[in-house]
């Protein structure tokens, strides 16, 4: 979406999907207490952890538990996990009891080998900052009438951090400045994380406007 207003002449189609024209406040919230517990692990070290031969693992690990409860519908959660019990009753104590705990700590474990702790930040903060329409008076269908591409935008019904709403949002610009557009709000329980699964009306909808383009070339 960026790039259709910045480089209009370089873009002949967008594709937006699961998207929205800024973080919400509270998106940015999320990604604060992300941040925090990253900064507030003591091998952050300032960001210079790898010089002092360590790394902030346990905060990667809640800043990614965080993240992946956003990225779930509650009908998702309670149809993967519901309130089982790992081991079928209550310990009474701080360790996993219910399975939804046990996932969470292992998708953050997870996440925590592979990703870099300094670029999470980088990266949540670049999120927060997206608002292409902030240099155009906060008038989105004035910042889009900047591209000169067809559009294809798609949501989620169950996705509550990208919500359709905000999908529409960038629609209803798309239309006022007289874009070529298209838009499928997908019905799909899996919340955010629907973009990553191949659901038919999903796939079938990519894969159309795929082949319409492929068509004219």
């Amino acid at each position: 979406m960026q790039w259709s207003v910045d480089f209009p002449d370089k873009l002949k189609h967008a594709v937006v999907i699961a998207s929205a024209p800024k973080l919400s406040a509270q998106n940015i919230a999320f990604n604060e207490v992300a941040r925090q517990a990253i900064l507030s692990d003591p091998n952050f070290h300032d960001g210079h952890y790898y010089s002092h031969d360590t790394y902030p693992r346990q905060g990667l690990i809640l800043a990614r538990m965080v993240g992946h409860i956003t990225y779930l519908s509650d009908d998702a959660m309670a149809a993967k996990f519901g309130r089982d019990l790992r081991t079928g009753r209550f310990h009474f104590g701080y360790d996993v009891e219910f399975q939804v705990e046990s996932y969470l700590r292992h998708q953050g474990e997870r996440f925590s080998e592979y990703f870099d702790a300094n670029t999470y930040l980088i990266m949540t903060k670049a999120l927060d900052y997206f608002d292409p329409s902030r240099d155009y008076e906060q008038d989105l269908a004035s910042t889009l009438s900047r591209a000169q591409c067809g559009f294809l935008v798609m949501s989620f019904t169950t996705d509550w951090r990208f919500a359709p709403d905000r999908s529409e949002e960038i629609v209803n610009a798309l239309v006022k400045s007289n874009k070529n557009v298209s838009y499928a709000k997908i019905d799909a329980p899996q919340g955010h994380d629907s973009f990553l699964l191949p659901i038919p009306r999903y796939v079938d909808t990519f894969k159309a406007y795929m082949n319409r383009i492929s068509s004219q070339l």
